[in-house]
């Protein structure tokens, strides 16, 4: 089968480096943003449990060029639902499009529904659906007149790994705090300190790097309730990514954070703790010109306010020349810093060493690192 890993920009890299990891060979990432891979129903459903950085994993039903409201309705009809869909699937139906003749994602969804629905009277002979059952949620996707239909077989999007119930301001999606990571000097032998870290996603990503925790754990997905998925498969595979983690749960992990903002500190232990990972992550409230490190290099790594979000572009500049200060106190040290400021290396005082392009929510931003040794 046919499936895509979606991605926000600049995440198909790693997305498809994970994918090799899960052993699926046939990849290939695409430049409107996710990976396109060759899979069986058991691969896909280890992509949902352990890919950190893409949003959604999803069949693809079919890919047609699509020009014409009556050609897309014919081009969906002719899809074989019935070998996805049972009598009594709930199957709700969303639609993008992008740089289309088709522009108007309200009436592609409702042919699709449509076309769907007309299929599927034909296959199970009867004239009204109660959709009670499982959910097979319809993704068609309409980008430079090619239409792509798919089922999700996510149901809500990767980054609900179930330990962020509260948000602090300008939160930073688990997704890509987790790609963050992976693109740092950083490995799990090595100290990692967060100085901004607000609610904690960073250092909760980090930690479940560190000890071989599946993002995908502790929920569940809409694909687990298909009738064509293998059920035993997926709980044996569920099971040994649960193994995976309670093996690793004794490796010493040095991840710390610290912050000024006692409610942002509180809600960040609110999350550690629904994590799992009560007593393995370090937080203190601390001023920004207080922190330093030394003994063992680690890396710094953080999401710092910035102009757009505080509101007070001085006031996030002096931040920024803070964060080059406490590095320079800390000798060995790495720091990173995401940021859509892009004045970030004037204000630091000296140009990074190495510089990503990133997406924070529609802010672009440069993920900035100054290595602290090779």
């Amino acid at each position: 089968m046919q499936w895509i890993a979606n991605t926000a920009f600049g995440l198909e890299g790693q997305t498809n480096r994970d994918l090799k990891r899960l052993g699926i060979e046939k990849t290939a990432p695409q430049s409107t943003g996710g990976v396109l891979f060759e899979a069986e129903p058991a691969q896909a459903f280890a992509a949902n449990l352990w890919l950190r950085c893409a949003d959604r994993v999803m069949l693809v039903a079919g890919r047609f060029e699509a020009r014409t409201f009556d050609g897309l309705f014919e081009q969906v009809k002719a899809l074989p639902w019935e070998d996805y869909l049972p009598r009594d699937a709930t199957f709700p139906v969303r639609a993008h499009c992008a740089r289309s003749t088709l522009m108007s994602p309200s009436d592609c969804q409702s042919i699709v529904k449509k076309a769907i629905v007309e299929r599927l009277k034909k296959a199970y002979r009867v004239d009204w659906f109660e959709e009670t059952g499982a959910v097979y949620a319809v993704d068609v996707s309409i980008h430079g007149d090619v239409a792509t239909v798919c089922l999700d077989a996510s149901g809500p999007a990767l980054n609900r790994r179930g330990y962020r119930t509260w948000n602090g301001e300008a939160p930073l999606r688990e997704t890509l705090a987790a790609a963050l990571v992976l693109a740092s000097p950083w490995r799990p032998s090595m100290p990692l300190h967060d100085p901004c870290c607000g609610t904690g996603t960073l250092l909760i990503e980090a930690a479940f790097i560190a000890l071989n925790r599946a993002p995908g754990l502790t929920r569940a997905f809409d694909c687990e309730k298909w009738g064509f998925m293998p059920r035993e498969d997926m709980r044996r595979l569920r099971e040994e990514a649960q193994a995976k983690f309670e093996e690793a749960k004794a490796r010493p992990v040095s991840v710390s954070g610290s912050d000024i903002d006692p409610e942002a500190l509180g809600l960040a232990r609110r999350h550690v703790a629904q994590a799992g990972l009560a007593g393995r992550i370090s937080l203190e409230k601390r001023d920004l010109r207080d922190v330093t490190r030394s003994g063992e290099a680690g890396v710094f790594i953080c999401n710092p306010p910035y102009g757009e979000r505080l509101g007070d572009r001085k006031a996030a500049a002096a931040v920024e020349r803070q964060l080059y200060l406490m590095k320079q106190r800390s000798p060995g040290w790495s720091l990173c810093a995401i940021s859509a400021d892009m004045s970030f290396e004037r204000n630091a005082g000296r140009r990074a060493d190495k510089k990503r392009r990133y997406y924070n929510g529609r802010l672009e931003c440069e993920f900035l690192t100054w290595l602290g040794r090779e």
